[in-house]
């Protein structure tokens, strides 16, 4: 017998309590000028398993590349009932899904623009402190002149780009913790 702990039997899971009412899916309600986008994956352990109780935490600027929030002093049009924020907890199988609007463009940290991208923590058992990441948008023209893709792997780009699916306006962005394929994350 083995007393070794597994990826999916160290710390956590915590965020059932007390942060339910935090949990919203639609991050752009309906009404908020842009291109709607449904965003659906899955969160997979280092093992390839799901992890049934993680949490994205998500944070985008709105359709014309400006944030809600008051350190955003862009002259950029505000839009009233966008936030710009959502958490999303994982199901039984690993899945999430979220909708919202595809952002603007912000600027980045030499003056130019970066490419449109969701902001991601992710939150889950096993993890002392959250994971910062990505979400990017296929066939964007500006993935190739972004200031944080250009420091990433070729080989590793293709863990922040979402792809397309069958349907219209619905990608699939997919969290591997570690491991093979493991998504590129950040330090902050």
């Amino acid at each position: 017998m083995s007393l070794q702990a597994s990826t999916s039997q160290t710390v956590g899971p915590f965020f059932v309590i007390g942060c339910t009412w935090l949990n919203r899916n639609e991050i752009a309600s309906e009404g908020v000028p842009g291109e709607r986008v449904t965003i659906e994956g899955r969160v997979l352990d280092g093992d390839g398993k799901p992890v049934p109780d993680a949490l994205l935490e998500i944070w985008q600027a709105n359709s014309h590349g400006k944030y809600a929030h008051p350190d955003d002093t862009q002259s950029k049009p505000i839009e009233p009932n966008f936030q710009g924020f959502g958490r999303i907890p994982t199901d039984d199988d690993g899945k999430f899904r979220f909708t919202t609007i595809k952002p603007g463009p912000v600027p980045g940290p030499d003056g130019k623009s970066q490419a449109p991208h969701l902001a991601v923590s992710v939150f889950a058992r096993g993890l002392l402190r959250r994971l910062v990441t990505r979400i990017y948008f296929p066939d964007e023209s500006g993935n190739s002149a972004d200031y944080v893709l250009s420091l990433v792997e070729p080989t590793r780009l293709g863990t922040l780009i979402a792809r397309k699916t069958a349907s219209p306006g619905a990608l699939e962005w997919n969290v591997i913790l570690q491991g093979d394929g493991e998504t590129v994350f950040f330090d902050i």
